[in-house]
């Protein structure tokens, strides 16, 4: 066997999800090693933004430039019908080249093998990967890394790497949604909503609200209640490991994952930067990381998430890793955009996310791991006329601040703020309105 590295001065790899070019180029600017994203089909997000061929060779293109690299998922379950159009898009991620592929099914890995030989494969988490021996079987037929199931605790996965040796990467989610099911291979949204999780289209039925009803009395549901504290049957915390690097690194991790494809720039900004500056900090001081833990796992979550759980690594989670009492996200800011344009004689350029007002209190998060007091000084639209409000959805527009802004800063409000003022509505010319639903 090999011995676990855990010198602190090995490489350790930050893949952070991006769900459109728009959070690629935020989480490279924010301190991402590499990406991930999915395309126009045969990915398991399907509800996702996605990327067509063309935006892929942008992103590929931006993320080189800055020293990232990209990770393209193909890691459907293929049914027979999808395999014919499976080899057309490899062929095409052939030409586009990203730095790897993210594979789940056999015949799958068998088609890249022929079509785009020339391409990493990562062996995705939905293959169920929780022992070495599965891992070796992947490296003998050509895989360069595993993404391990959620399943595993920290022994499980350093007794990986001891047999693994450094030859074979090992990928681990370290942050965000836990899926009910067994490495997120489940069955229940397409029993009951017609969406196949292992195709794309999962309805998430994990977060639903369930009753029951008894056959001779139709349209009389009885709530089903755990220990009278809800009816959330399947609704898990979200995983957080940010105060947890010193057993990741001595774990033998290679890629530390952040989930969430399907979430906001704010989102991607927010926990990338968290944890850009936590692994970095580890690897200069371990010791000003520990005194610092706290002040990281703030910044990780000072975005919409729901309550944090250590997931499996420390063995089976038990009942307080479950919530039960409702599925709703804790919402600690309203995300507003980002800075598309470094600010000229004082403008910049932004698409609205939720509306804010001229006048408002805001807070400005740049990569450097500030967050600056900032007041909306002015707004204008693309003609040049002045607006007292941001009032429509993914309105294009001209912002002036008291501060200078520079590109790919966040704007966002603390929620509370927004819920006081009421003030995050789309509306138009008026700060007044219910909260809005677009983080």
């Amino acid at each position: 066997m090999n011995k676990v590295v855990t010198e602190q001065s090995r490489k350790v790899e930050l893949l952070v999800p991006a769900g459109s070019l728009e959070v690629l180029k935020i989480a490279v600017v924010f301190g991402a090693d590499a990406v991930y994203i999915g395309g126009d089909a045969f990915g398991l997000r399907a509800k996702a933004k996605n990327f067509s061929p063309q935006e892929m060779a942008e992103g590929i293109a931006f993320a080189h430039a800055h020293g990232v690299k990209v990770y393209v998922t193909v890691n459907i379950i293929a049914h027979n019908e999808d395999l014919p159009g499976v080899r057309d898009y490899l062929a095409q991620l052939g030409e586009i080249k990203p730095d790897a592929l993210i594979i789940a099914d056999p015949g799958i890995f068998s088609l890249a093998r022929e079509i785009c030989p020339e391409l990493d494969i990562h062996i995705s988490t939905q293959a169920n990967n929780t022992n070495y021996e599965t891992a070796m079987f992947w490296q003998r037929l050509g895989a360069v890394r595993i993404v391990t199931g959620r399943e595993l605790s920290l022994e499980e996965i350093r007794t990986m790497r001891m047999h693994l040796g450094e030859q074979m990467q090992i990928e681990t989610f370290v942050h965000g949604a836990m899926c009910i099911s067994y490495s997120g291979r489940c069955l229940l949204s397409s029993f009951l909503a017609g969406r196949d999780a292992n195709r794309g289209s999962c309805s998430h039925p994990c977060r639903w609200k369930y009753y029951v009803m008894e056959e001779t009395r139709p349209g009389e549901y009885m709530p089903v209640l755990e220990n009278e504290r809800g009816t959330f049957l399947f609704n898990s915390k979200d995983l957080c490991m940010i105060d947890h690097l010193d057993d990741l690194m001595e774990a033998g991790i290679d890629s530390f994952k952040i989930e969430g494809r399907m979430k906001t720039a704010l989102y991607v900004a927010s926990v990338t930067r968290a944890y850009r500056h936590a692994i970095d900090e580890w690897i200069r001081d371990p010791e000003s990381y520990r005194a610092h833990k706290a002040q990281y796992l703030a910044q990780a979550a000072a975005c919409t998430h729901r309550s944090f759980t250590t997931g499996f690594f420390y063995g089976r989670p038990d009942q307080e890793s479950q919530i039960y009492e409702e599925s709703t996200y804790i919402r600690e800011a309203v995300y507003l955009g980002y800075a598309q344009t470094d600010a000229q004689d004082g403008w910049f350029r932004l698409t609205q996310k939720n509306k804010f007002c001229t006048g408002d209190e805001i807070e400005l998060m740049r990569p450097d791991g500030s967050d600056l007091a900032a007041k909306v000084l002015g707004i204008r639209d693309l003609e040049g006329n002045d607006m007292s409000s941001a009032p429509h959805a993914r309105q294009e527009l001209w912002i002036r601040l008291d501060i200078p802004a520079a590109r790919y800063d966040i704007l966002k409000m603390p929620s509370g703020d927004a819920k006081e003022r009421n003030c995050s509505a789309f509306v138009p010319h008026t700060c007044q309105g219910t909260p809005a639903v677009s983080q």
